[in-house]
């Protein structure tokens, strides 16, 4: 696990792994002071205290320091469920499966304005967060880091709890710091948002997440987050033509704050 300051989530994530999983590593960014190490440690986990390098390298970071064969990755907002739990205790116990595999995927339930969101662009949300030590790798951008693996992936079906968004006012903060991650992607890229990426990638994106993806389904919410996705959607690009119109970007880093999943 990487952190930032998440002494109100990590204790939640950690209660779901403590007792089973051989060790905990927890890589918490250098400048935290919020308690977060306190509540690791209390745990069992090994806290190692490294400066912000960005989520790519701070998650190989982590990987890097793990003794077992096997790793499993983990937010500090998501929690395994008890099915997810006993799929993987399942895995290991027979053995077959990690012969075959070199890693495994699970559906991610995400729990948002005080519901569970299973339709739109939020659900499943397939993540390979189960992978042998030695066949994959995080690679990517500031934002889309992505494991890329080195050999088969198979897939778990117990959901992976994912309390990402407390508030609006939370999910609005990720918008701006994930907008400016994806800006200076772009920009080092040397990519010049056009007409499309203004007005035809948002209206895509509410579309597909609120018609064809069943988004309607969850009621005001998914209403709510297909219109968010949309407006995500239009502010990175946005972010992108500022910066080359100003020949600057205002880089928030979300070093402070736990790593969580860029809003789609």
């Amino acid at each position: 696990m990487i952190s930032g300051a998440e002494a109100k989530h990590i204790g939640r994530a950690l209660e779901s792994v403590a007792g089973w999983a051989s060790e905990i590593i927890v890589v918490l960014n250098a400048d935290v002071q919020d308690g977060t190490e306190e509540i690791a440690t209390g745990y069992g986990a090994k806290v190692f205290r490294e400066p912000w390098k960005g989520f790519k390298d701070q998650k190989n970071s982590a990987a890097q320091k793990a003794n077992q064969e096997w790793i499993l990755g983990l937010d500090a907002d998501e929690v395994v469920s008890s099915e997810l739990r006993t799929e993987i205790q399942k895995v290991f116990s027979e053995g077959c499966k990690l012969e075959q595999f070199s890693a495994f995927s699970m559906p991610r339930l995400s729990w948002c304005c005080g519901q569970w969101i299973r339709h739109g662009d939020w659900y499943p949300d397939w993540q390979v967060r189960l992978w042998r030590k030695n066949a994959a790798q995080w690679e990517g951008g500031n934002i889309h880091e992505k494991l890329t693996i080195n050999g088969r992936v198979g897939q778990l079906h117990g959901d992976l709890l994912h309390f990402s968004l407390d508030n609006l006012d939370r999910h609005l903060t990720k918008i701006s710091v994930y907008s400016n991650c994806f800006a200076q992607d772009r920009i080092a890229q040397k990519y010049k948002p056009d007409i499309f990426d203004l007005v035809v990638r948002p209206f895509w994106r509410f579309v597909r997440c609120y018609l064809f993806r069943g988004g309607f389904c969850d009621g005001w919410v998914g209403f709510y987050l297909a219109w968010q996705t949309a407006f995500a959607c239009l502010i990175r690009y946005a972010k992108v033509r500022e910066a080359l119109s100003n020949n600057t970007i205002c880089l928030t880093s979300p070093s402070s704050s736990s790593p969580v999943t860029p809003v789609h």
